[in-house]
Protein backbone atom coordinates (compact mmCIF):
# COMPACT_ATOMS: atom_id res chain seq x y z
CA UNK A 1 0.00 0.00 0.00
CA UNK A 2 1.22 3.50 -0.85
CA UNK A 3 0.89 6.14 1.87
CA UNK A 4 0.11 8.70 -0.86
CA UNK A 5 -3.26 6.99 -1.40
CA UNK A 6 -4.28 7.99 2.12
CA UNK A 7 -3.15 11.62 1.89
CA UNK A 8 -5.90 13.66 0.21
CA UNK A 9 -4.29 17.06 0.80
CA UNK A 10 -0.54 16.87 1.44
CA UNK A 11 0.02 20.59 2.17
CA UNK A 12 -1.95 23.61 3.42
CA UNK A 13 -0.63 27.15 3.95
CA UNK A 14 -1.83 29.61 6.58
CA UNK A 15 -2.46 27.01 9.30
CA UNK A 16 -2.38 28.28 12.89
CA UNK A 17 -1.09 25.96 15.64
CA UNK A 18 -2.20 26.33 19.28
CA UNK A 19 -0.22 24.50 21.99
CA UNK A 20 -0.32 24.70 25.79
CA UNK A 21 1.95 27.44 27.26
CA UNK A 22 3.43 28.37 23.87
CA UNK A 23 2.57 31.28 21.57
CA UNK A 24 0.43 30.41 18.56
CA UNK A 25 2.36 29.73 15.35
CA UNK A 26 1.22 30.30 11.78
CA UNK A 27 2.85 28.22 9.07
CA UNK A 28 2.58 25.48 6.46
CA UNK A 29 1.09 22.13 7.39
CA UNK A 30 2.49 19.08 5.59
CA UNK A 31 1.38 15.45 5.84
CA UNK A 32 3.84 12.62 5.15
CA UNK A 33 3.33 8.88 5.50
CA UNK A 34 4.29 9.00 9.20
CA UNK A 35 4.35 12.63 10.34
CA UNK A 36 2.23 15.71 10.67
CA UNK A 37 4.64 18.65 10.24
CA UNK A 38 3.99 22.35 10.78
CA UNK A 39 6.82 24.70 9.84
CA UNK A 40 6.85 28.47 10.07
CA UNK A 41 8.95 31.22 8.56
CA UNK A 42 8.78 33.14 11.82
CA UNK A 43 12.05 33.45 13.70
CA UNK A 44 12.66 31.44 16.89
CA UNK A 45 9.71 29.10 16.42
CA UNK A 46 10.07 25.36 16.67
CA UNK A 47 8.70 23.11 13.97
CA UNK A 48 6.06 20.62 15.05
CA UNK A 49 6.84 17.03 14.08
CA UNK A 50 4.09 14.73 15.31
CA UNK A 51 4.06 11.00 14.61
CA UNK A 52 0.67 9.83 13.30
CA UNK A 53 1.04 6.83 15.62
CA UNK A 54 0.98 9.28 18.57
CA UNK A 55 -2.51 10.51 17.65
CA UNK A 56 -5.26 9.01 19.80
CA UNK A 57 -8.26 10.93 18.45
CA UNK A 58 -9.22 14.03 16.49
CA UNK A 59 -12.21 16.35 16.67
CA UNK A 60 -13.37 18.73 13.89
CA UNK A 61 -15.44 21.89 14.07
CA UNK A 62 -16.20 24.72 11.67
CA UNK A 63 -16.82 28.44 12.05
CA UNK A 64 -17.74 29.84 8.64
CA UNK A 65 -14.95 29.04 6.15
CA UNK A 66 -12.46 28.27 8.93
CA UNK A 67 -12.02 24.70 10.08
CA UNK A 68 -10.46 23.64 13.36
CA UNK A 69 -8.98 20.23 14.26
CA UNK A 70 -8.24 19.30 17.88
CA UNK A 71 -5.65 16.53 18.06
CA UNK A 72 -5.45 14.49 21.25
CA UNK A 73 -2.24 12.49 21.58
CA UNK A 74 -1.30 9.26 23.30
CA UNK A 75 1.28 11.17 25.37
CA UNK A 76 -1.75 13.15 26.71
CA UNK A 77 -0.87 16.34 24.79
CA UNK A 78 -3.74 18.28 23.16
CA UNK A 79 -3.09 20.66 20.24
CA UNK A 80 -5.34 22.61 17.91
CA UNK A 81 -4.90 23.41 14.21
CA UNK A 82 -6.92 26.21 12.59
CA UNK A 83 -7.12 25.42 8.86
CA UNK A 84 -8.47 27.86 6.24
CA UNK A 85 -11.04 26.21 3.97
CA UNK A 86 -13.63 23.57 4.85
CA UNK A 87 -12.54 21.11 2.16
CA UNK A 88 -8.88 21.31 3.18
CA UNK A 89 -9.85 20.79 6.83
CA UNK A 90 -11.98 17.72 6.03
CA UNK A 91 -9.25 16.25 3.83
CA UNK A 92 -6.56 16.77 6.47
CA UNK A 93 -8.81 15.26 9.17
CA UNK A 94 -9.68 12.13 7.17
CA UNK A 95 -6.02 11.67 6.15
CA UNK A 96 -4.86 11.89 9.78
CA UNK A 97 -7.55 9.41 10.86
CA UNK A 98 -6.46 6.92 8.20
CA UNK A 99 -2.71 7.30 8.84
CA UNK A 100 -3.02 7.15 12.64
CA UNK A 101 -4.96 3.88 12.67
CA UNK A 102 -2.68 1.70 10.53
CA UNK A 103 -2.08 -1.51 12.46
CA UNK A 104 0.29 -3.39 10.17
CA UNK A 105 3.62 -3.74 11.94
CA UNK A 106 5.69 -3.41 8.75
CA UNK A 107 4.09 -0.02 7.95
CA UNK A 108 5.15 1.50 11.29
CA UNK A 109 7.64 4.37 11.28
CA UNK A 110 10.55 2.44 12.93
CA UNK A 111 10.90 0.43 9.69
CA UNK A 112 11.41 3.67 7.74
CA UNK A 113 13.45 5.65 10.30
CA UNK A 114 17.14 6.21 9.61
CA UNK A 115 19.11 7.59 12.59
CA UNK A 116 20.83 10.96 12.26
CA UNK A 117 23.19 10.02 15.10
CA UNK A 118 26.14 7.66 15.22
CA UNK A 119 25.13 4.31 16.74
CA UNK A 120 27.90 3.67 19.29
CA UNK A 121 26.47 0.35 20.47
CA UNK A 122 23.62 -1.73 19.08
CA UNK A 123 20.88 -1.81 21.70
CA UNK A 124 19.44 -4.99 20.21
CA UNK A 125 22.51 -6.94 21.39
CA UNK A 126 22.86 -5.42 24.86
CA UNK A 127 20.54 -7.64 26.89
CA UNK A 128 20.47 -11.11 25.38
CA UNK A 129 19.18 -13.97 27.62
CA UNK A 130 22.52 -15.78 27.36
CA UNK A 131 24.40 -12.78 28.78
CA UNK A 132 22.03 -12.48 31.76
CA UNK A 133 22.50 -16.21 32.44
CA UNK A 134 26.29 -15.77 32.68
CA UNK A 135 25.71 -13.49 35.69
CA UNK A 136 23.48 -16.17 37.23
CA UNK A 137 26.11 -18.88 36.64
CA UNK A 138 28.63 -16.85 38.63
CA UNK A 139 26.29 -17.10 41.67
CA UNK A 140 24.75 -20.61 41.44
CA UNK A 141 24.93 -23.85 39.47
CA UNK A 142 21.35 -24.95 40.21
CA UNK A 143 19.84 -23.52 37.02
CA UNK A 144 20.27 -24.14 33.31
CA UNK A 145 19.42 -22.25 30.13
CA UNK A 146 16.90 -24.25 28.09
CA UNK A 147 16.29 -23.80 24.37
CA UNK A 148 13.10 -25.90 24.45
CA UNK A 149 11.29 -22.85 23.03
CA UNK A 150 13.82 -22.15 20.26
CA UNK A 151 11.12 -22.11 17.57
CA UNK A 152 8.51 -20.49 19.91
CA UNK A 153 6.22 -23.54 19.58
CA UNK A 154 6.15 -24.52 23.26
CA UNK A 155 5.22 -21.01 24.45
CA UNK A 156 4.56 -18.32 21.79
CA UNK A 157 5.05 -15.46 24.25
CA UNK A 158 8.37 -16.63 25.80
CA UNK A 159 11.84 -15.94 24.35
CA UNK A 160 13.84 -18.76 22.74
CA UNK A 161 16.00 -19.23 25.87
CA UNK A 162 14.70 -19.47 29.45
CA UNK A 163 16.28 -20.30 32.82
CA UNK A 164 14.83 -23.38 34.57
CA UNK A 165 15.97 -25.70 37.41
CA UNK A 166 18.84 -27.94 36.32
CA UNK A 167 17.07 -31.19 37.21
CA UNK A 168 14.02 -30.47 34.99
CA UNK A 169 14.51 -31.72 31.42
CA UNK A 170 12.98 -30.31 28.24
CA UNK A 171 10.43 -33.11 27.90
CA UNK A 172 9.06 -32.20 31.34
CA UNK A 173 8.90 -28.53 30.30
CA UNK A 174 6.78 -29.46 27.27
CA UNK A 175 4.32 -31.29 29.53
CA UNK A 176 4.20 -28.41 32.02
CA UNK A 177 3.53 -25.96 29.16
CA UNK A 178 0.27 -27.79 28.39
CA UNK A 179 -0.74 -27.31 32.04
CA UNK A 180 -0.10 -23.56 32.18
CA UNK A 181 -2.02 -20.72 30.48
CA UNK A 182 -0.51 -19.83 27.11
CA UNK A 183 2.21 -22.44 27.61
CA UNK A 184 3.85 -20.15 30.19
CA UNK A 185 5.56 -22.76 32.40
CA UNK A 186 7.36 -21.43 35.53
CA UNK A 187 10.70 -19.76 34.68
CA UNK A 188 13.30 -17.90 36.72
CA UNK A 189 12.65 -14.20 37.09
CA UNK A 190 15.16 -13.24 39.80
CA UNK A 191 17.88 -14.82 41.95
CA UNK A 192 18.52 -13.09 45.29
CA UNK A 193 22.29 -13.09 45.75
CA UNK A 194 22.03 -12.44 49.51
CA UNK A 195 20.31 -15.72 50.43
CA UNK A 196 19.90 -17.77 47.24
CA UNK A 197 16.10 -17.44 47.19
CA UNK A 198 14.39 -17.06 43.80
CA UNK A 199 11.34 -15.49 42.22
CA UNK A 200 9.63 -17.32 39.36
CA UNK A 201 6.73 -16.31 37.11
CA UNK A 202 4.21 -18.29 35.07
CA UNK A 203 0.68 -18.39 33.67
CA UNK A 204 -2.18 -19.80 35.74
CA UNK A 205 -2.40 -23.59 36.09
CA UNK A 206 -5.19 -25.10 33.97
CA UNK A 207 -6.70 -27.15 36.77
CA UNK A 208 -10.32 -26.58 35.73
CA UNK A 209 -13.30 -27.85 37.68
CA UNK A 210 -11.98 -31.44 37.64
CA UNK A 211 -8.88 -30.52 39.65
CA UNK A 212 -6.39 -31.54 36.96
CA UNK A 213 -2.79 -31.84 38.16
CA UNK A 214 0.66 -32.04 36.61
CA UNK A 215 3.37 -33.82 38.62
CA UNK A 216 6.12 -32.31 36.44
CA UNK A 217 4.86 -28.84 37.36
CA UNK A 218 4.89 -29.72 41.05
CA UNK A 219 8.44 -31.09 40.72
CA UNK A 220 9.65 -27.96 38.91
CA UNK A 221 8.54 -25.44 41.49
CA UNK A 222 9.51 -27.71 44.41
CA UNK A 223 13.02 -27.85 42.95
CA UNK A 224 13.49 -24.22 44.03
CA UNK A 225 12.82 -24.94 47.72
CA UNK A 226 15.50 -25.46 50.36
CA UNK A 227 15.08 -28.53 52.63
CA UNK A 228 12.40 -27.89 55.24
CA UNK A 229 11.45 -24.54 53.73
CA UNK A 230 8.09 -23.39 52.39
CA UNK A 231 7.52 -21.15 49.40
CA UNK A 232 4.89 -18.55 48.55
CA UNK A 233 2.61 -18.48 45.51
CA UNK A 234 1.41 -14.92 44.95
CA UNK A 235 -1.72 -14.93 42.78
CA UNK A 236 -2.42 -11.38 41.57
CA UNK A 237 -6.18 -12.15 41.43
CA UNK A 238 -8.71 -12.19 44.25
CA UNK A 239 -9.90 -15.62 45.35
CA UNK A 240 -13.30 -15.04 43.69
CA UNK A 241 -11.71 -14.13 40.32
CA UNK A 242 -9.45 -17.18 40.56
CA UNK A 243 -12.49 -19.38 41.31
CA UNK A 244 -14.29 -17.96 38.26
CA UNK A 245 -11.22 -18.76 36.15
CA UNK A 246 -11.42 -22.34 37.39
CA UNK A 247 -14.92 -22.66 35.93
CA UNK A 248 -13.50 -21.58 32.54
CA UNK A 249 -10.69 -24.15 32.56
CA UNK A 250 -8.11 -22.07 34.44
CA UNK A 251 -7.54 -22.10 38.17
CA UNK A 252 -4.90 -22.09 40.90
CA UNK A 253 -2.57 -24.46 42.74
CA UNK A 254 -4.38 -26.70 45.23
CA UNK A 255 -2.98 -27.13 48.73
CA UNK A 256 -3.17 -30.91 48.38
CA UNK A 257 -0.83 -30.96 45.35
CA UNK A 258 1.44 -28.12 46.48
CA UNK A 259 1.65 -28.68 50.27
CA UNK A 260 4.98 -26.85 50.65
CA UNK A 261 3.60 -23.66 49.13
CA UNK A 262 1.46 -21.06 50.85
CA UNK A 263 -0.95 -19.29 48.50
CA UNK A 264 -1.64 -15.54 48.82
CA UNK A 265 -4.31 -13.82 46.71
CA UNK A 266 -4.03 -10.10 45.90
CA UNK A 267 -6.38 -7.79 43.99
CA UNK A 268 -4.66 -6.25 40.97
CA UNK A 269 -7.29 -5.26 38.41
CA UNK A 270 -7.58 -6.62 34.87
CA UNK A 271 -6.87 -4.58 31.73
CA UNK A 272 -10.38 -3.28 30.93
CA UNK A 273 -10.74 -1.79 34.43
CA UNK A 274 -7.30 -0.15 34.19
CA UNK A 275 -8.10 1.45 30.82
CA UNK A 276 -11.31 2.95 32.22
CA UNK A 277 -9.33 4.21 35.21
CA UNK A 278 -6.81 6.00 32.96
CA UNK A 279 -9.60 7.65 30.94
CA UNK A 280 -11.25 8.95 34.13
CA UNK A 281 -7.94 10.19 35.56
CA UNK A 282 -6.99 12.13 32.42
CA UNK A 283 -10.49 13.62 32.26
CA UNK A 284 -10.12 14.75 35.89
CA UNK A 285 -6.70 16.29 35.21
CA UNK A 286 -8.12 18.22 32.22
CA UNK A 287 -11.09 19.59 34.18
CA UNK A 288 -10.85 23.39 34.06
CA UNK A 289 -13.65 24.09 36.57
CA UNK A 290 -11.16 24.81 39.40
CA UNK A 291 -13.65 23.30 41.87
CA UNK A 292 -11.77 21.51 44.67
CA UNK A 293 -14.58 19.09 45.62
CA UNK A 294 -15.11 18.16 41.99
CA UNK A 295 -11.37 17.57 41.43
CA UNK A 296 -11.01 15.38 44.52
CA UNK A 297 -14.12 13.35 43.77
CA UNK A 298 -13.07 12.79 40.13
CA UNK A 299 -9.57 11.78 41.23
CA UNK A 300 -11.01 9.28 43.71
CA UNK A 301 -13.54 7.96 41.16
CA UNK A 302 -10.70 7.14 38.75
CA UNK A 303 -9.21 4.70 41.34
CA UNK A 304 -5.79 5.21 39.71
CA UNK A 305 -3.96 5.74 43.01
CA UNK A 306 -5.66 2.62 44.41
CA UNK A 307 -4.23 0.58 41.51
CA UNK A 308 -0.77 2.03 42.18
CA UNK A 309 -1.08 1.15 45.88
CA UNK A 310 -2.23 -2.44 45.20
CA UNK A 311 0.59 -3.13 42.73
CA UNK A 312 3.26 -1.66 45.04
CA UNK A 313 1.84 -3.56 48.03
CA UNK A 314 2.02 -6.86 46.13
CA UNK A 315 5.59 -6.15 44.95
CA UNK A 316 6.64 -5.34 48.54
CA UNK A 317 5.05 -8.60 49.68
CA UNK A 318 7.05 -10.61 47.10
CA UNK A 319 10.26 -8.81 48.10
CA UNK A 320 9.54 -9.39 51.79
CA UNK A 321 8.99 -13.13 51.27
CA UNK A 322 12.36 -13.38 49.52
CA UNK A 323 14.52 -11.06 51.63
CA UNK A 324 13.01 -11.27 55.13
CA UNK A 325 11.27 -14.65 55.16
CA UNK A 326 14.05 -16.36 53.19
CA UNK A 327 11.48 -18.06 50.96
CA UNK A 328 11.19 -18.56 47.21
CA UNK A 329 8.22 -17.06 45.38
CA UNK A 330 6.10 -17.93 42.33
CA UNK A 331 4.03 -15.06 40.88
CA UNK A 332 1.17 -15.46 38.44
CA UNK A 333 -2.24 -14.04 37.55
CA UNK A 334 -4.20 -15.34 34.58
CA UNK A 335 -2.01 -14.97 31.48
CA UNK A 336 1.15 -13.96 33.35
CA UNK A 337 1.88 -11.10 30.92
CA UNK A 338 0.52 -8.06 32.82
CA UNK A 339 0.14 -7.84 36.62
CA UNK A 340 2.66 -10.67 37.04
CA UNK A 341 5.35 -8.61 35.29
CA UNK A 342 4.47 -5.47 37.26
CA UNK A 343 5.05 -7.39 40.50
CA UNK A 344 8.23 -9.26 39.51
CA UNK A 345 9.94 -6.17 38.06
CA UNK A 346 9.02 -3.85 40.98
CA UNK A 347 10.17 -6.49 43.49
CA UNK A 348 13.56 -6.49 41.75
CA UNK A 349 13.81 -2.70 41.96
CA UNK A 350 13.19 -2.99 45.72
CA UNK A 351 15.70 -5.83 46.20
CA UNK A 352 18.43 -5.29 43.60
CA UNK A 353 20.42 -2.03 43.49
CA UNK A 354 21.66 -2.78 39.95
CA UNK A 355 18.06 -2.40 38.69
CA UNK A 356 18.15 1.20 39.91
CA UNK A 357 20.93 2.13 37.48
CA UNK A 358 20.18 3.31 33.93
CA UNK A 359 21.73 0.27 32.28
CA UNK A 360 20.30 -2.13 34.88
CA UNK A 361 16.80 -0.71 34.45
CA UNK A 362 17.05 -1.19 30.67
CA UNK A 363 18.04 -4.80 31.28
CA UNK A 364 15.09 -5.24 33.65
CA UNK A 365 12.66 -3.93 31.00
CA UNK A 366 14.15 -6.28 28.43
CA UNK A 367 13.95 -9.38 30.68
CA UNK A 368 10.71 -8.75 32.53
CA UNK A 369 8.66 -6.93 29.89
CA UNK A 370 9.90 -7.28 26.31
CA UNK A 371 11.34 -10.80 26.38
CA UNK A 372 8.74 -11.91 28.95
CA UNK A 373 5.97 -11.27 26.44
CA UNK A 374 4.07 -8.18 27.62
CA UNK A 375 1.84 -7.40 24.60
CA UNK A 376 2.93 -3.78 24.03
CA UNK A 377 1.36 -3.58 20.57
CA UNK A 378 -2.08 -4.48 21.97
CA UNK A 379 -1.89 -2.66 25.29
CA UNK A 380 -0.56 0.64 23.87
CA UNK A 381 -2.73 0.80 20.72
CA UNK A 382 -4.92 3.43 22.41
CA UNK A 383 -4.38 5.88 25.25
CA UNK A 384 -6.87 7.97 27.24
CA UNK A 385 -8.54 9.94 24.44
CA UNK A 386 -9.47 7.30 21.87
CA UNK A 387 -13.08 7.24 20.69
CA UNK A 388 -12.81 3.60 19.65
CA UNK A 389 -14.14 0.91 21.94
CA UNK A 390 -11.22 -0.53 23.92
CA UNK A 391 -10.25 -4.02 22.84
CA UNK A 392 -7.12 -5.18 24.65
CA UNK A 393 -5.70 -1.75 25.48
CA UNK A 394 -4.59 -1.09 29.06
CA UNK A 395 -2.04 1.20 30.77
CA UNK A 396 -0.24 -1.73 32.41
CA UNK A 397 3.24 -0.42 31.59
CA UNK A 398 2.32 3.16 32.49
CA UNK A 399 1.12 1.96 35.91
CA UNK A 400 4.43 0.17 36.40
CA UNK A 401 6.33 3.38 35.53
CA UNK A 402 4.09 5.31 37.94
CA UNK A 403 5.02 2.83 40.70
CA UNK A 404 8.73 3.25 39.88
CA UNK A 405 8.28 7.04 40.07
CA UNK A 406 6.66 6.68 43.53
CA UNK A 407 9.71 4.72 44.77
CA UNK A 408 12.11 7.18 43.08
CA UNK A 409 10.36 10.07 44.83
CA UNK A 410 10.67 8.33 48.21
CA UNK A 411 14.33 7.39 47.63
CA UNK A 412 15.61 10.31 45.51
CA UNK A 413 19.30 9.41 45.95
CA UNK A 414 19.04 5.67 45.22
CA UNK A 415 18.27 5.84 41.50
CA UNK A 416 20.81 6.66 38.80
CA UNK A 417 18.06 7.81 36.42
CA UNK A 418 15.66 10.71 36.83
CA UNK A 419 11.96 11.27 36.16
CA UNK A 420 12.68 12.33 32.56
CA UNK A 421 13.83 8.78 31.78
CA UNK A 422 10.52 7.33 33.00
CA UNK A 423 8.51 9.90 30.99
CA UNK A 424 10.61 9.10 27.90
CA UNK A 425 9.81 5.38 28.29
CA UNK A 426 6.10 6.14 28.57
CA UNK A 427 6.20 8.20 25.37
CA UNK A 428 8.15 5.63 23.36
CA UNK A 429 5.95 2.73 24.50
CA UNK A 430 2.98 4.46 22.81
CA UNK A 431 4.68 6.03 19.76
CA UNK A 432 8.32 5.89 18.69
CA UNK A 433 10.81 6.04 15.86
CA UNK A 434 12.58 3.10 17.51
CA UNK A 435 11.57 -0.56 17.22
CA UNK A 436 12.05 -1.57 20.87
CA UNK A 437 8.38 -1.53 21.92
CA UNK A 438 6.91 -2.80 18.63
CA UNK A 439 5.22 -6.20 18.63
CA UNK A 440 3.75 -8.28 21.45
CA UNK A 441 6.53 -10.82 22.02
CA UNK A 442 9.96 -11.98 20.84
CA UNK A 443 8.43 -14.35 18.25
CA UNK A 444 6.64 -11.45 16.52
CA UNK A 445 9.78 -9.32 16.57
CA UNK A 446 11.87 -12.11 15.06
CA UNK A 447 9.23 -12.79 12.39
CA UNK A 448 9.41 -9.20 11.04
CA UNK A 449 13.21 -8.95 11.60
CA UNK A 450 12.90 -6.01 14.00
CA UNK A 451 16.53 -6.18 15.24
CA UNK A 452 17.85 -6.08 11.67
CA UNK A 453 15.41 -3.52 10.24
CA UNK A 454 14.91 -1.02 13.07
CA UNK A 455 17.00 0.93 15.58
CA UNK A 456 16.81 0.11 19.30
CA UNK A 457 15.77 2.83 21.75
CA UNK A 458 18.78 1.85 23.90
CA UNK A 459 21.16 2.77 21.04
CA UNK A 460 19.90 6.34 21.37
CA UNK A 461 19.50 6.50 25.16
CA UNK A 462 23.03 5.24 25.88
CA UNK A 463 24.81 8.02 23.99
CA UNK A 464 26.75 10.33 26.36
CA UNK A 465 24.66 13.45 25.61
CA UNK A 466 21.39 11.61 26.30
CA UNK A 467 22.72 9.91 29.43
CA UNK A 468 23.69 13.30 30.81
CA UNK A 469 20.08 14.50 30.41
CA UNK A 470 18.60 11.36 31.99
CA UNK A 471 21.01 10.98 34.92
CA UNK A 472 19.85 11.86 38.44
CA UNK A 473 22.27 14.47 39.88
CA UNK A 474 21.44 13.31 43.43
CA UNK A 475 22.41 9.67 42.80
CA UNK A 476 24.61 7.89 45.34
CA UNK A 477 24.89 4.13 44.85
CA UNK A 478 22.92 2.36 47.60
CA UNK A 479 23.54 -1.37 48.00
CA UNK A 480 20.67 -1.84 50.46
CA UNK A 481 17.15 -3.16 49.93
CA UNK A 482 14.76 -0.19 49.84
CA UNK A 483 11.27 -0.50 51.33
CA UNK A 484 8.81 2.05 49.92
CA UNK A 485 5.85 3.24 51.95
CA UNK A 486 2.50 2.25 50.45
CA UNK A 487 0.43 4.32 52.89
CA UNK A 488 -2.11 6.42 50.95
CA UNK A 489 -0.50 9.62 52.24
CA UNK A 490 2.83 8.55 50.69
CA UNK A 491 1.48 8.08 47.16
CA UNK A 492 1.13 11.16 44.99
CA UNK A 493 -0.32 11.95 41.57
CA UNK A 494 2.46 11.73 38.96
CA UNK A 495 2.32 15.34 37.80
CA UNK A 496 5.21 14.88 35.36
CA UNK A 497 2.90 12.76 33.17
CA UNK A 498 -0.67 13.66 34.05
CA UNK A 499 -0.35 17.43 34.54
CA UNK A 500 2.58 18.36 32.30
CA UNK A 501 0.34 19.67 29.49
CA UNK A 502 -2.09 21.33 31.93
CA UNK A 503 0.31 23.76 33.55
CA UNK A 504 3.65 25.31 32.82
CA UNK A 505 6.77 23.57 34.12
CA UNK A 506 8.89 26.73 33.88
CA UNK A 507 9.29 27.18 37.65
CA UNK A 508 10.07 23.49 38.21
CA UNK A 509 12.64 23.54 35.38
CA UNK A 510 14.31 26.61 36.88
CA UNK A 511 14.38 25.01 40.34
CA UNK A 512 15.92 21.85 38.85
CA UNK A 513 18.64 23.90 37.12
CA UNK A 514 19.44 25.67 40.41
CA UNK A 515 19.66 22.29 42.19
CA UNK A 516 22.07 20.94 39.55
CA UNK A 517 24.19 24.11 39.88
CA UNK A 518 24.34 23.72 43.70
CA UNK A 519 25.36 20.05 43.38
CA UNK A 520 28.11 20.90 40.87
CA UNK A 521 29.34 23.76 43.08
CA UNK A 522 29.33 21.42 46.10
CA UNK A 523 31.48 18.92 44.15
CA UNK A 524 33.95 21.68 43.26
CA UNK A 525 34.22 22.73 46.92
CA UNK A 526 34.63 19.09 47.97
CA UNK A 527 37.48 18.66 45.49
CA UNK A 528 39.14 21.84 46.85
CA UNK A 529 38.81 20.51 50.43
CA UNK A 530 40.37 17.18 49.40
CA UNK A 531 43.18 18.97 47.59
CA UNK A 532 43.93 21.18 50.62
CA UNK A 533 43.90 18.11 52.89
CA UNK A 534 46.44 16.40 50.66
CA UNK A 535 48.66 19.50 50.66
CA UNK A 536 48.42 19.72 54.45
CA UNK A 537 49.34 16.02 54.82
CA UNK A 538 52.40 16.55 52.55
CA UNK A 539 53.52 19.57 54.58
CA UNK A 540 53.11 17.64 57.84
CA UNK A 541 55.33 14.81 56.60
CA UNK A 542 57.97 17.32 55.47
CA UNK A 543 57.95 19.34 58.74
CA UNK A 544 57.10 17.37 61.93
CA UNK A 545 56.52 20.65 63.80
CA UNK A 546 53.38 21.25 61.72
CA UNK A 547 51.77 17.99 62.84
CA UNK A 548 48.57 18.56 64.76
CA UNK A 549 48.67 17.63 68.48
Amino acid sequence: MEFAELIKTPRVDGVVLHRPFLPKVEGTLCLTGHHLILSSRQDNTEELWLLHSNIDSIEKRFVGPLGSITIKCKDLRVIQLDIPGMEECLNIASSIEALSTLDSLSLMYPFFYRPMFEVLEDGWNLFLPGDAFKDLESMTDEWRLSDVNKDFSVCPSYPSLVAVPKNIDDEALRKIATFRQGGRFPVLSYYHRKNGMVMMRAGQPLTGTNGRRCKEDEKLINATLRPGKRGYIIDTRTISVAQQAKARGGGFESEANYPQWRKIHKAIERSNVLQESLIKLVEACGDQSHNMDRWLSKLEASSWQSHVKEILTTACLAAQCIDREGASVLVHGTEGTDSTLQVTSLAQIILDPSCRTIRGFQGLLEREWLQAGHPFQQRCAQSAYSNSKPRQEAPVFLLFLDCVWQILRQFPCSFEFNESFLVLLFEHAYASQFGTFLGNCTAERVKVSLPEKTVSLWSWVNRPQELQRLTNPLYEANSLVIWPSVAPQSLLLWEGVFLRWNRSSKCLDEAYDVMVHIIEYNKELQNKVNSLRRQLAELETEDPLLQSP
